[in-house]
């Protein structure tokens, strides 16, 4: 079993679920974070340290955010390693409370997003 960041994360990206885990297996986008599942040990600290609630066992992801499950692999393979907390976007607590987030995610890599500002 690993776990998965879901939709909830889109745009919100608090980091508080980075500063816990172990293995360093979260992964940064521009707007969203993914879990490498074949780095993960299942250790579950990650999921009370989500402030927008996100992240779940594989295994008991929402039907409606299943996608969710190859897209943390797929993007893990390509986006940097996040190890630090960060801090959360300006507008975070705004998008915590929105859903039907996914046409928001952006594929840039947090490198990409930071090159494309400087």
């Amino acid at each position: 079993m690993t776990f998965v960041v879901t939709e909830s994360c889109i745009r919100c990206k608090y980091t508080d679920c980075v500063e816990v885990c172990p293995v360093d297996c979260f992964h940064a986008g521009e707007n969203f974070l993914v879990i490498n599942p074949e780095e993960c040990i299942d250790c579950n600290l990650c999921v009370d340290e989500c402030p927008v609630n996100a992240i779940y066992p594989d295994d008991e992801v929402p039907e409606d955010q299943q996608s969710f499950i190859a897209l943390n692999a797929e993007l893990a393979k390509k986006w940097p390693v996040l190890s630090v907390k960060q801090a959360a976007p300006p507008d975070a607590d705004h998008w915590a409370g929105v859903v039907k987030k996914r046409k928001f995610l952006s594929r840039k890599s947090g490198d990409q997003a930071d090159d494309a500002t400087s």
